[in-house]
């Protein structure tokens, strides 16, 4: 959506400017507006197993066929990927958004019913592959990993029949949000948060090969929110962590954890003093897990984002500000607030130089790094933005190094299709 040169922003062309009878969705930057490339509304049968009840986030994770590389990268962002996880994305958003996780989440942190429309904005377009992936449970494949009401549910995206291969009940909470890390050790490489608290690690490829509706093999941290009893609100892996992850809650407070700790080791932490203030603790033992505590905001944190080398951390909240984190400094580094309302969604760009923000003043914007403060909005949606990401799986034109400009390329969904 945005051309820039150098790293500034471009006035875009005269064709960019015009627009399409009937289409209202546009971009503002400083020096112009650009069009929406397309709109994509999806029909209310695409989870038709859901029968109309509550889908809050939706996962793709990409199984592997060897072990996991020694160094661990991000899971949620990676500049290159199989043909068969670009196949899955496209026939997920429509031409190659590769976003690996889009929540459906209300501003207090309750769920909405959705019937979304996605919208994806682009100056320039490519071909998803048509390469398929031969998938079984021992091997490589492209899953959907998405929960509705008290259950997970599991697709497989490379076939035919769209119906879940796979259901995970949980008896006491509903799950919430995930987050899959396709190059995780020791197998456990996906986390579900529940609205208990509660949090677990498992193996993927281990629940596949279950032919239960239960959990196997899981590691369960702050069981019966021993730690935090408020809802999880967004969990996500540390890019290059060793297997640590961050939990946030609905409280305002995010916790670390470290995988290959005991899920029940002691951690208490000191009172918060000041509810308004970022605050960071440290568990006083070394078999604790948690390991540390950040208070972030008063209220909800709806949703956190790693940059893709894991050295800034962004979250939005219900106070409808973003914030950004030097994570191994565990300081604040910068912000901004929402034109009005809360802050449901953040998403940011592989090269780490812009992050996207959704939520309840129904606009789109991106934010700089650089510059510190908003470059662009995008109007159009009629509803709440709940999700949005950045297409890490479309390389630039330019990718070569021989010319000046880059592009990038997102989406993002609604909670009504309008």
């Amino acid at each position: 959506m945005i051309n820039t040169a150098n790293g500034m922003i471009s006035t875009p062309s005269s064709s960019a400017n015009a627009q399409s009878p009937g289409l209202k969705t546009y971009f503002k930057t400083p020096e112009g507006r650009y069009k929406l490339h397309y709109e994509k509304t999806y029909p209310s049968g695409l989870l038709h197993h859901s029968h109309g009840k509550t889908v809050t986030q939706v996962t793709l994770a990409h199984l592997k066929e060897k072990p996991a590389p020694s160094t661990p990268t991000a899971s949620s962002s990676s500049f290159t990927a199989s043909s068969g996880v670009k196949s899955a994305a496209a026939r997920w958003l429509g031409a190659g958004n590769g976003s690996r996780a889009l929540s459906f989440v209300g501003g207090n942190g309750s769920s909405k019913s959705v019937s979304s429309a996605g919208r994806i904005g682009s100056l320039g377009s490519s071909s998803p592959s048509n390469s398929m992936t031969n998938t079984n449970f021992d091997g490589k494949g492209t899953y959907l990993i998405f929960n509705v009401s008290d259950s997970i549910f599991i697709s497989d995206l490379n076939s035919q029949d769209k119906d879940p291969i796979k259901s995970i009940h949980f008896s006491n909470s509903n799950p919430v949000c995930h987050a899959f890390d396709q190059d995780a050790k020791n197998g456990h490489d996906l986390l579900i948060g529940l609205n208990s608290g509660d949090v677990y690690s498992v193996s993927l490829r281990q629940q596949l090969q279950d032919v239960g509706k239960k959990l196997v093999g899981a590691q369960h941290y702050n069981k019966d929110g021993s730690v935090n009893n408020s809802r999880c609100t967004s969990i996500a892996w540390i890019p290059g962590g060793d297997g640590a992850f961050v939990v946030a809650h609905a409280d305002g407070n995010m916790y670390i954890y470290e995988k290959n700790k005991d899920g029940a080791g002691d951690s208490s932490f000191p009172v918060i003093k000041d509810q308004t203030q970022f605050s960071v603790a440290h568990a006083r033992y070394s078999k604790s897990n948690p390991i540390a505590r950040w208070h972030v905001c008063q209220g909800s944190i709806n949703s956190i984002a790693f940059s893709s080398d894991g050295a800034c951390l962004a979250t939005v909240g219900r106070d409808g500000y973003l914030r950004v984190f030097d994570y191994s400094k565990e300081q604040l580094v910068c912000g901004g607030k929402s034109y009005y309302g809360a802050l449901l969604c953040c998403a940011w760009s592989m090269d780490g130089k812009y992050i996207l923000t959704g939520g309840e003043d129904d606009l789109v914007q991106v934010w700089s790094m650089e510059d510190r403060k908003v470059v662009a909005w995008g109007e159009g949606h009629n509803s709440w933005v709940s999700g949005v990401a950045f297409d890490s799986y479309w390389s630039s034109p330019n990718s070569d190094g021989t010319g000046e400009t880059v592009m990038y390329r997102f989406g993002s969904v609604g909670q009504i299709a309008s």
